[in-house]
């Protein structure tokens, strides 16, 4: 009954700059944390960013090591909305990208797509070199 919803996908000059959101129905939203995942043509999905609930005294975040520095996750629960800078983007970060909310609490480290109770339906992303 959950329904997550992808935008700001498109194509973008390497180094430029995206922002991805992702909309969240439901009234539990604060309670979820949140996560981005994308997967390239012909290969897995991989995890990408991930930001704790908002239960917790501070925010838990956590990158993949490909895009440390460069993408930045935030949320918005006042709007129930999940967001992933994007900046000096690559070739490499084409793929489609997920939105993804999970309900079992997270404190940062591995953030496993395993455990994702609900996922959006993806937004592509191109990089144009």
């Amino acid at each position: 009954q959950v329904q997550l919803v992808e935008s700001g996908g498109g194509l973008v000059q390497a180094g430029g700059s995206l922002r991805l959101s992702c909309a969240v129905s439901g009234r539990t939203f604060s309670s979820y944390s949140m996560g981005w995942f994308r997967q390239a043509p012909g290969k897995e999905r991989v995890f990408v960013a991930a930001i704790s609930s908002s239960d917790s005294r501070i925010y838990y975040i956590d990158y993949a090591n490909s895009v440390k520095g460069r993408f930045t996750i935030s949320r918005d629960n006042a709007n129930n909305t999940v967001y992933l800078q994007m900046n000096s983007v690559k070739p490499e970060d084409t793929a489609v990208y997920y939105c993804a909310a999970r309900r079992t609490p997270y404190s940062g480290g591995y953030y496993s797509a395993d455990l994702i109770d609900y996922w959006g339906q993806g937004t592509q992303v191109t990089v144009s070199s």
